[in-house]
């Protein structure tokens, strides 16, 4: 299964890290990463890998969102299917 990781929050140093990090604890391979600054503003959008996690997908979107109040962004995960399906015209 594959899955679209976004982070959104203001610019620090170590955001990139601490989130790779906690992917590669979890088990998850990221396929394809794109950020960029807006402004004061750091986003990122990830294409990741979950097949070889022993986690569920939902305990994922949890650990994700918990970093992600830990270090000051927002990460949410979403299916790649849904993703898909929901930006598709």
């Amino acid at each position: 299964m594959k899955a679209i990781v976004s982070v959104i929050g203001k610019d620090k140093k170590g955001i990139i890290g601490k989130v790779a990090t906690k992917l590669c604890e979890l088990d998850v391979n990221i396929e394809d990463i794109s950020q960029t600054i807006m402004q004061d503003y750091f986003t990122m959008i990830m294409l990741v890998d979950l097949k070889d996690s022993a986690y569920k997908f939902v305990d994922i979107q949890n650990k994700l969102q918990e970093l992600g109040k830990e270090i000051g962004v927002e990460i949410k995960m979403q299916n790649e299917e849904i993703f898909n399906s929901m930006h598709r015209i």
